[in-house]
């Protein structure tokens, strides 16, 4: 992990605003004085894919926001098994904590660049500014509808509903953003997507080959797929949620 000066416009924060209609759009919750004032206490953490950001069990040193590329957080089971417990993407936080020390791990999906905030200089500046703490209060409310969204999405049993789901998830969270896209970009590999919604590697390209088949999705190459049939694949996912999520938890 390599360490280089900040730029001035600082951490971003993009969320829902829990209290005030948002017509299915986040916002940048950070004003750009509360970035500036973050960014005077943060430092660059640049990861290679693949790299760990942090481990389970650590002293929970700093938390960090994502500002480029995509991260996963996950935990190991008992029999080594990797569960991937939320993709983070850009103006993401990760860095869960309990008394002091990390409660699940996170590395790099993609080559990732973020804010690292040390969390004693963050505490302090917190209890100094109640805007600030309320921006951050909204980003955690969303955290928690994101909950609920995973447990939704694993209360399903067949593996091309919970696929559907996935990607629908995907494309709302890019729309959410602002973002206009005819192609749904899958950053992560199908190992990872398996991990995240809880079913094997095999029953992954099983759903694929019959979203595939039945003409519902087309795939430019595994990194990026597109709807062809919407209705049939609304259908198979269900409504997409009025505020979209993506963080997801996984089981075999």
């Amino acid at each position: 992990m390599a360490k280089i000066p900040i730029p001035i416009r600082g951490p971003a924060i993009s969320a829902f605003d829990p209290w005030a209609p948002s017509a299915g759009r986040m916002r940048q919750l950070l004003t750009v004085d509360e970035r500036a004032r973050l960014a005077v206490m943060s430092s660059i953490a640049r990861f290679k894919k693949g790299e760990t950001i942090y481990l389970e069990g650590d002293p929970a040193e700093a938390i960090f926001n994502i500002n480029t590329g995509v991260a996963e957080a996950y935990k190991i089971a008992s029999d080594g098994r990797e569960h991937i417990t939320a993709f983070l993407f850009a103006d993401d936080l990760v860095g869960l904590s309990a008394e002091g020390r990390y409660t699940n791990s996170a590395k790099a999906i993609t080559a990732v660049t973020a804010y690292r905030l040390p969390i004693t200089l963050l505490r302090s500046q917190l209890s100094k500014d109640a805007e600030l703490d309320f921006h951050v209060i909204c980003k955690l409310c969303e955290e928690l509808r994101q909950a609920q969204r995973h447990a939704f999405l694993l209360s399903e049993k067949r593996a091309v509903t919970k696929l559907a789901m996935f990607l629908q998830l995907i494309e709302q969270l890019h729309i959410a953003k602002g973002q206009q896209i005819a192609e749904i970009p899958l950053p992560m590999d199908r190992s990872h997507i398996g991990r995240y919604i809880g079913i094997t590697l095999e029953a992954v390209g099983r759903a694929f080959r019959a979203l595939t088949t039945r003409g519902i999705i087309k795939l430019r190459d595994r990194g990026h797929v597109r709807i062809v049939d919407r209705d049939a694949f609304d259908k198979i996912a269900g409504d997409p949620p009025v505020l979209p999520a993506i963080e997801l938890a996984s089981r075999d």
